[in-house]
């Protein structure tokens, strides 16, 4: 399978990396938009519980089906996890990081630093999880399709 130049190049961690540093970068440079409030807070707590609950979930469930859990080289895939958290969500790995970066937002205050979230989410759709998907439906055939068609990409 042909991939692109940044198709499955680089690990969703350093794009979250990167995605926290725009976040740490917005907040310094706009701090009149820092608005705090015990709701922030709230919200930073639950979505960084949500982060941490499905993320170590979603991970165990890999390790249990005992199939690859390294985004770069979806091709040694050995099984389609489809059940617990996936059949809610065809990502809740991403979704957990994409969840733990809202609730850094929050935390800071600065509701402007959900532009780096937004590029989490943007980047990672289409270099990571559009390219997995190929490679999986490639793997998988029609019981990957159905897959698709049943749970959604990320919520």
């Amino acid at each position: 399978m042909k991939y692109s130049a940044l198709e499955l190049r680089f690990p969703p961690p350093i794009i979250f990396v990167i995605s926290l540093l725009i976040i740490g970068l917005i907040n310094g440079c706009f701090p009149s938009f820092r608005m705090e409030s015990a709701l922030m807070l709230v919200l930073s707590g639950f979505c960084f519980l949500a982060s941490g609950i499905i993320g170590l979930s979603s991970l165990a469930m890999f390790y249990r089906q005992k199939t690859t859990v390294n985004p770069i080289n979806v091709t040694s895939a050995t099984t389609l996890v489809d059940t617990g958290l996936y059949a809610f969500s065809r990502n809740p790995m991403y979704l957990a990081l994409a969840l733990l970066l809202l609730s850094i937002c929050f935390w800071l205050g600065n509701l402007l630093g959900l532009v780096g979230v937004v590029l989490f989410i943007a980047f990672i759709t289409r270099f990571q999880i559009i390219p997995e998907e190929r490679a999986l439906s490639e793997i998988f055939g029609e019981n990957y399709q159905r897959y698709c068609q049943r749970v959604r990409r990320w919520l």
